[in-house]
């Protein structure tokens, strides 16, 4: 199991044309993905569930991905929400 954390840098937060980019991106990888904010976790592979955590700017998320290609799919996201969020 890998993990990430990072600080939410947008102005917007998490909102849905991101979000949904991430999905597209974290769907590639066959490994259980998810996002987590003060306790809740979601699948990051689940537009609802992306936006239900209702993450705004200066918040921290927690990605964790366990299984095949677990390092790569980490890999890739956090370069995701570094360079888009």
């Amino acid at each position: 199991m890998k993990t990430f954390q990072y600080t939410i840098k947008d102005e917007l937060g998490i909102h849905a044309r991101p979000a949904g980019l991430f999905i597209k991106e974290a769907s590639a990888f066959p490994c259980k993905i998810t996002i987590a904010k003060d306790g809740k976790e979601v699948d990051a592979k689940r537009i609802l569930g992306v936006m239900s955590l209702g993450v705004k700017c200066g918040q921290e998320i927690t990605l964790t991905a366990d299984g095949e290609q677990e390092e790569e799919a980490i890999a890739k996201l956090s370069a995701f929400l570094q360079e888009n969020l």
